[in-house]
């Protein structure tokens, strides 16, 4: 019997709960493309570290408070993120809503040497902020195999006429 998770070659798997936490934690440790909604076009994005994810799926990042990102989420809190870990081809695409604060005790678990090179204050930085993204909707891909592999199969499909793709998709619940 088949899982009902799965389409019928097995392409779709929607995960819920503890393993969709750990998915989400897995492909969120990639680049990441932060973008915001404002009335122009193209939306603004551009690159951010994300300092963690929580036990509740939220994810969190440091802004300054000054940024035009601050700005437009003050504007709108509605954000996309998009992941990317190159070297196995995974991607992820998250749709949230953002809370920005001074959250002491997020800073401190959070900070790290790196983020200095933006708030050369430190933790006391008056223009740090933490950013908090509440995922609204996650849907993710990700290969079975890394690059190279995934190449060859492409390669071997189109020898063949088979499909062979290896990939896995599906939405993720947290």
């Amino acid at each position: 019997m088949q899982d009902s998770r799965h389409d019928e070659e097995g392409h779709i798997k929607n995960l819920a709960g503890t393993e969709a936490l750990e998915k989400l934690k897995a492909l969120a440790e990639g680049i990441c493309m932060f973008t915001t909604f404002t009335d122009s076009r193209p939306a603004p994005s551009r690159p951010m570290a994300l300092q963690g994810v929580d036990d509740d799926g939220a994810l969190y990042f440091f802004s300054a408070a000054s940024s035009d990102k601050n700005k437009e989420l003050a504007a709108d809190p509605a954000v996309q993120l998009f992941f990317c870990k190159e070297g196995p081809s995974e991607y992820l695409s998250l749709y949230g809503s953002v809370t920005i604060s001074r959250d002491r005790e997020k800073i401190e678990k959070y900070w790290n040497p790196f983020v200095k090179t933006w708030f050369q204050g430190g933790k006391d930085d008056p223009d740090l902020t933490v950013i908090r993204v509440q995922p609204e909707s996650i849907y993710y891909w990700d290969t079975k195999n890394n690059r190279m592999v995934s190449y060859l199969k492409i390669a071997a499909s189109l020898v063949t006429g088979k499909t062979m793709d290896d990939g896995v998709e599906g939405e993720l619940k947290v």
